[in-house]
């Protein structure tokens, strides 16, 4: 499977929902704008509890950061 580049297992349930007419008329694409690289020292007690939880950790911290600034934004 990952040497013919999937990247995940899928399988065919023969369940097909059929989107509404002009579902897709006022869609937009929107494209990100990709991740800067920083280098980031964070307490050690921080670190642990984000690593403890195990793999992702890093993403975790990036999802807490990122609802952060949505919160900061609101006011």
């Amino acid at each position: 499977m990952k040497d013919r580049g999937e990247l995940r297992e899928t399988r065919d349930t023969g369940f097909r929902e059929e989107l509404p007419p002009g579902f897709w008329d006022d869609a937009k694409v929107v494209m990100s704008t990709p991740p800067k690289s920083v280098h980031l020292k964070v307490d050690a007690e921080v670190f642990d509890f984000f690593k403890g939880q195990g793999k992702g950790h890093l993403t975790r911290m990036q999802n807490v950061l990122r609802a952060y600034v949505r919160a900061q934004k609101r006011g």
